[in-house]
């Protein structure tokens, strides 16, 4: 009786709260598994794009990154229309695989419409997680321990390397071409990246790499990278506010550089923890799990204090490089990379309308000659690190100049993560993309003629850095 009172006012109560349920439960029922189609399909085009750009970029001996970059292009909004997204005002009715799946599915418009927003959310989110892991990757690669043999050299190098480029870059957009401040600002950082990837191979096949050149350059491509991680965590922060203030920017440059600092001079006292656990730990995936948990976590803080994930992801990479379990840790992260990272860099191909480039198209013109005249201050900004260099007579300053010019992996990041944020319109986002591109087809073949053909190559297995694709 006392049951009988009460259950019919409680089950009323929460039938109504639960109204909602069968409505929702029956569009995800309905939708899920066709996203899960759309998501499955476009990795197998991704995949395909990826393995058979970055073979054919290693077969014609160039960095593979730029096979998949390539390949991006080609199966994105330039050519195929098989990898697109709903940014710039493209529609499901745009995609191939879209097409295929209302085909299949007898699909309505607005059915249609958002699978294929879920389904591009999906693929951008695992993009997002393929450079958080790139980053990681990174920051495992950029030895510490190197930064200090090299020193002062290095450290002036890799200081001219990022400001000449970032300050030419920035003030010619907005002077020459009245570009607004945060997207000038934006594609001067991508100016300051240099791909040690790249670089380290070229200089390890022409058995320069323990050359005080060689040392020099390499060192310099560290902190390079280090700055440049920095540069983008506070123009991505700028872009999100919108506006330019002056306290806010050296907050950030302050809360960055102490947020990487801090996570170094930590590392030590987390390190001993970190093999501890480790030791302690019997199962599969003993290494590699606790370090993508003390990665993701340092991206997360990262994103909570406003700066980037991929600062928090970086800076967890250098503080794991210290470890007793690097070598090895390196070796369980490369089948993980090779999974997620090319969805990052196809995805930046796909997102890329080299349309917008068209001269045939008057309205093209001012964004070709910022192509231009990004690729004259991306080869000069560096060129001129060369004469950086004091004390050293007789040092080839035209091979270290030339040895800081591919932008490589790191320049696509900045690409990526411009026009994610919406931050970039086509015609810049384009211009940083070509930019990257002919910089690092072009600083192999320059940085052999600057040290000549008479060096004796030293085995590749030499090569101290490799890039997550090659």
């Amino acid at each position: 009786m006392i049951l009988s009172n009460i259950l019919p006012p409680f089950s009323g109560g929460m039938s109504a709260l639960m109204t909602p349920i069968p409505f929702l439960a029956t569009v995800v029922a309905e939708d899920s598994p066709i996203i899960l189609s759309g998501v499955l399909l476009t990795l197998v085009v991704i995949y395909l794009a990826s393995k058979f750009g970055a073979e054919v970029a290693r077969r014609l001996d160039f960095p593979p990154v730029l096979g998949e970059l390539v390949a991006g292009v080609i199966v994105g909004v330039s050519a195929l229309h098989l990898v697109i997204f709903p940014e710039g005002g493209l529609s499901a009715s745009d995609s191939v695989i879209m097409k295929a799946l209302q085909g299949l599915n007898q699909l309505a418009p607005d059915a249609l419409t958002r699978i294929f927003e879920s389904q591009s959310e999906v693929i951008s989110v695992l993009a997002e997680i393929g450079v958080i892991i790139l980053l990681f990757e990174i920051g495992l690669e950029s030895d510490l321990r190197q930064l200090k043999e090299v020193g002062i050299q290095a450290t002036v190098v890799a200081c001219v390397g990022v400001a000449a480029p970032f300050a030419a870059g920035t003030a010619g957009l907005m002077l020459l071409f009245h570009v607004a401040a945060i997207p000038a600002i934006f594609a001067g950082a991508a100016l300051t990246a240099t791909s040690i990837g790249i670089t380290s191979k070229v200089l390890s096949e022409l058995g320069q790499l323990k050359s005080k050149e060689g040392q020099i350059i390499v060192g310099a491509a560290v902190i390079d990278d280090v700055l440049g991680i920095i540069v983008l965590a506070v123009v991505a922060s700028l872009a999100k506010t919108g506006e330019i203030d002056v306290a806010n920017v050296i907050y950030l440059i302050v809360s960055a550089t102490a947020f990487l600092i801090g996570s170094i001079l930590l590392g030590g006292v987390f390190n001993k923890s970190f093999v501890a656990i480790v030791e302690q730990l019997k199962t599969r995936g003993n290494i590699v799990i606790p370090a993508f948990i003390f990665a993701f976590f340092m991206a997360f803080l990262g994103n909570a204090i406003h700066l980037e994930a991929i600062l928090g992801a970086f800076a967890a990479g250098l503080v794991l490089d210290e470890t007793d379990a690097r070598n090895e840790l390196d070796e369980l992260i490369k089948p993980i990379a090779d999974l997620l990272v090319p969805i990052f860099f196809v995805t930046v191909g796909a997102r890329a309308d080299l349309g917008v480039l068209n001269p045939a198209v008057p309205e093209n013109r001012a964004g070709l000659l910022i192509a231009v005249f990004l690729m004259g201050v991306a080869i000069i900004g560096k060129l001129i690190t060369g004469w950086a260099v004091f004390g050293q007579p007789g040092i080839n300053r035209v091979a270290i100049g030339v040895g800081m010019i591919p932008r490589g992996e790191v320049g696509l990041v900045f690409a990526g993560i411009g026009s994610a944020s919406g931050i970039l319109d086509k015609p810049l986002e384009v211009s940083i993309i070509i930019m990257v591109i002919l910089t690092t087809f072009l600083a192999p073949p320059f940085l052999r003629v600057a040290f000549g053909s008479s060096t004796n190559p030293i085995p590749e297995s030499t090569t101290p850095v490799e890039t997550a694709s090659e």
